[in-house]
């Protein structure tokens, strides 16, 4: 048998519906054993009469619930004609009751003797359990119909989240397209008017880039990073441009210890210290310093980049790479990160990221 018709086989004849067919001819058998009670008679006889109909109905029933497996199967097999199925389910349920009936009359020959056949109850037997079968046979027909629409809605539902994650990783790669130039091209361009000026300063430059681009290219191409990672990346960055800006460029870097392996967008660190760079500091001949903290802010990550530059007369905090941050961190996180931008005192910027710690991991076992 194949395996199809086996599952339709097995999904109509299993315990659970041969206990709901025996249940259904007990209730029969005590609803018409209730008429036939009369009082003072002995309750053995009595039982055994209810019992004696709950098994005459039982074989029906089996009878009737084993012509509709057949039929099921014979039905969900490969290759299956798909017309003409409801005149082979009538026809299935009309032969087992029939088979059912027959069964019936023969048990009792068996077992009380000479019995007659009577074509009246026979026709009325066969087409009592006629109707019941179809009603029950509807009512399971429907019961099929909703799980495999249910079933539908479900797969119909995964396949599109799929697609909203296929549509996330797309967009959050095409983000991360757009950030990578415009970080490494401002890097290059600094290192190029370094050549012009001082061409030996502009070599040294060249190969700490080339040891900085070969540590910072695999957190750019990595899903997620670390902020010990991004701070490396972001202290080895401002080195490079301590070396054309000379005492112009001055940065702290604060961390909290415990925060160093906390999982961080790549690339979203170094972009808002650029950013500061290029906005705030480059435009002053004085240049400024650069202030770096991380630490626990509201069971969240608090990231400060904090610049003493010239604030918001030349950007308002718009360009490329800050919209693309935000488009990551919405993409990312949502509404449980942020990126505020807002005026220093006495004069500058500080960008400040929000992000959402992520859960501890449990711990496998307790300490004793």
């Amino acid at each position: 048998m194949p395996p199809s018709s086996r599952l339709a086989l097995v999904q109509i004849f299993n315990l659970r519906t041969i206990a709901l067919v025996f249940y259904l001819c007990l209730g029969m058998a005590l609803s018409r054993a209730l008429g036939w009670y009369v009082p003072g008679a002995p309750l053995s006889e009595w039982l055994y009469t209810t019992v004696r109909f709950t098994r005459q109905s039982l074989i029906t029933g089996m009878s009737l619930l084993a012509a509709v497996a057949l039929v099921e199967a014979w039905l969900a097999r490969p290759g299956a004609s798909p017309g003409r199925h409801a005149l082979l389910r009538a026809l299935a349920l009309f032969l087992g009751a029939a088979f059912g009936t027959v069964a019936r009359h023969l048990l009792v020959r068996l077992s009380e003797g000479n019995v007659h056949w009577k074509w009246g109850w026979a026709l009325s037997t066969c087409l009592l359990w006629t109707l019941l079968g179809g009603v029950a046979y509807s009512l399971w027909q429907a019961a099929r119909a909703e799980r495999l629409a249910r079933q539908q809605l479900q797969e119909a539902a995964r396949s599109q989240e799929a697609l909203q994650a296929q549509q996330l990783q797309a967009q959050l790669s095409a983000l991360n397209a757009q950030i990578e130039p415009h970080f490494l091209f401002n890097t290059l361009a600094n290192v190029k008017r370094l050549y012009e000026t001082a061409p030996e300063r502009g070599r040294d430059m060249l190969l700490s880039l080339i040891a900085y681009l070969r540590a910072a290219l695999p957190s750019m191409r990595r899903g997620e990073s670390t902020l010990g990672q991004e701070l490396e990346l972001v202290r080895n960055y401002l080195s490079i441009l301590q070396m054309r800006m000379g005492a112009r460029l001055r940065f702290e870097i604060e961390a909290e210890p415990q925060l160093m392996d906390t999982s961080l967008p790549p690339m979203v660190l170094p972009t808002l210290v650029e950013n500061a760079i290029k906005h705030g500091l480059s435009p002053l001949p004085e240049g400024g310093t650069i202030h770096i903290r991380a630490r626990h802010h509201e069971a969240g990550l608090l990231l400060e980049v904090h610049d003493n530059g010239q604030g918001f007369a030349a950007s308002g905090g718009s360009g490329v790479g800050l919209a693309n941050t935000r488009a990551r961190l919405a993409a990312l996180f949502g509404d449980r990160a942020s990126l505020e931008l807002e005026a220093a005192q006495p004069r500058g910027v500080v960008a400040r990221l929000r992000l959402p710690l992520p859960a501890p991991k449990p711990v496998s076992g307790a300490a004793t």
